[in-house]
Parts: structure tokens; C-alpha cells; sequence
């Protein structure tokens, strides 16, 4: 077995400095989830999200990311799940994404609010018939006695919707307004770019370097 202890990468591929970013952490933002799209690495629009439970407990989870603009970022999800029953309780979450080949993290921090319907219905519209009908057929983060459960549904549903399954009451959109972003740049000797973006009282953006 490989000793996990001597595992040690080199960061050298790029830098981050106060000159060279955006002063709006969404247009940094941006430009990042462009340079992954455009690099075709895999699954670029993954991130982590971590959310607590009412016991202070916390989870994480990869979803996608599905949207993103001045009021947010946004995914969708069963609101029955693990995530959306821990939303519901602590509205406060985190996402993370970790772009490993460009050696770069995004970290947000925010609170989160569930999309409107007509958003919701719009984007579960536009999902692929197979994933509209699972959504209807997975009780997310339940258990459940075997994958025959899962296909029972599926055909349950299929048979009942046919080609038009509508989106369920369960599952729709959640969006984290961030009150904080992190970016992560790696570099050589452990001595990473780290840039802070973070609102003050004005609800402007303050951006500030972070010791690695």
C-alpha cells in the first residue's frame, strides 16, 4: 500500500495577485468557471456544499452548479434530502469548488433560499425525460430496501406521466447569496495565493490577502 504520508504535489501553474483579479468577486469568479469550461476538465460546474444540522452537525455533499449571477448561485435538489432538510433548519451554507488541474479553489459563504417555483419549473422543464421521472422515483436520503425499490418507481412513474412528467412539489432550486468568497491559487513552497472577498456595512466589497 502506498504511503499516503508522502504524497506531495508542487504548485507552479499560476499565481494570484490584487493586480491581476476582478474588484467583483462574481466577475472572478467568472472568469474562473470559464477557464475550467474552456480547459475540459471534468465535471468543471462540481462543487462541494456543506450544510449543518440542527445538532451542529455537518454534511457535505457534490451537486451542481446551474446558475449564477449578482443574487446568487443556484442548484436544484429534492427538498425532501438530507441537504434540504438541514437548509430548512440552518440556512446558512458553504459550497466549494476545486479545479485540481488548474491547481485553483472557490470557496463562497452565504445564506441560502429556495428559488421561486416559476424558476424551479423553468429549469425541470428543460432536464432530460429519464431525470425528471427519477426525480419523481427517489425518496433522496432515505433508506431504502433495494435498487428494485428505485426502478419500481421509475416505471411507476413513467407509466403515469408518460412523456410529460411534471416537476414534483419535492424538488425545485436553492440559491446562496455569498457574503464571502475565497480564492484559492496554488503555489510553489506551500506559500498559495489566497484572495478573501468579503461585504462590509456598506455592503461593499472589501477584498484582502489571507496567509496560506
Amino acid at each position: 500500500m502506498t504511503n499516503i504520508a508522502t504524497l506531495r504535489k508542487s504548485y507552479e501553474r499560476a499565481e494570484l495577485s490584487e493586480e491581476a483579479s476582478h474588484a467583483d468577486p462574481l466577475e472572478q469568479f467568472a472568469q474562473w468557471l470559464n477557464e475550467a469550461i474552456s480547459a475540459r476538465l471534468p465535471e468543471p460546474n462540481a462543487m462541494t456544499l456543506a450544510t449543518v444540522d440542527s445538532n451542529q452537525r455537518p454534511s457535505t455533499r457534490v451537486v451542481l452548479i446551474k446558475a449564477f449571477d449578482e443574487k446568487g448561485v443556484t442548484w436544484f435538489t429534492n427538498y425532501d434530502s438530507r441537504k434540504g432538510r438541514e437548509l430548512a433548519t440552518n440556512p446558512w451554507a458553504a459550497l466549494q469548488f476545486h479545479w485540481v488541474e488548474l491547481e485553483r479553489v472557490v470557496r463562497i459563504e452565504g445564506r441560502v433560499d429556495k428559488v421561486s417555483v416559476a424558476e424551479s419549473d423553468a429549469y425541470f422543464a428543460t432536464r432530460p425525460l429519464d431525470s425528471r421521472i427519477g426525480a419523481w422515483a427517489s425518496p433522496q436520503s432515505q433508506v431504502i430496501s433495494s435498487r428494485s425499490v428505485l426502478l419500481a418507481n421509475a416505471a411507476h412513474y413513467g407509466a403515469r406521466f408518460l412523456l410529460h412528467p411534471p416537476r414534483p412539489p419535492h424538488w425545485g432550486g436553492y440559491r446562496l447569496q455569498p457574503d464571502s468568497w475565497e480564492f484559492w491559487q496554488g503555489r510553489k513552497s506551500r506559500l498559495h495565493d489566497r484572495l478573501r472577498y468579503r461585504l462590509d456595512a456598506n455592503h461593499q466589497w472589501i477584498r484582502e490577502r489571507l496567509a496560506p
